[in-house]
Parts: structure tokens; sequence; C-alpha cells
């Protein structure tokens, strides 16, 4: 499952900002459209995977990175 959105960093930061607005609206409350869509979609990219090329003596290879996630995922093998 976590492979799947390491691919995919595009949906993981729709559903991020969704669910965001959504506590912000029902559970704190805030009326403005704008600043709710501001505050989730900068929290939705601090915490999206990151996507790196690096090199290694086998060639480059894709390195995702996530915030709470200790050890990088490598999608080409």
């Amino acid at each position: 499952m976590i492979l799947y959105f390491a691919k995919k960093p595009f949906l993981v930061i729709f559903l991020l900002t969704f669910l965001m607005m959504m506590f912000l609206d029902h559970v704190l409350g805030m009326e403005s459209s704008a600043f709710r869509a501001g505050i989730a979609a900068v929290i939705a990219v601090v915490l999206s995977p990151r996507i790196k090329k690096i090199k290694t003596q086998t060639g480059k290879r894709k390195q995702v990175t996530w915030f709470l996630l200790k050890t990088p995922i490598f999608l080409d093998k």
C-alpha cells in the first residue's frame, strides 16, 4: 500500500489536502475557505513523499523519502 502511494505523490497531496480541509471545517469550524485551503495545502506538501534520482554504482535509482519514515523506499531495483 505504501509503495502504491509512493509512486503517486500527487494522489497523496490531493487526499491530504481534502482531509485537512474537512478537518479544519468540521472540527475547528473555520469559515474562510481560502484560508482553510491554504493551510491544508501547506500541510499536505510538507507531509507528501519526495522523489529523488540518485546515482549509485549500479546506475540511477529513484528514491522516495517520507516525513516520518526512517528508511527510504527504492522504486526501481
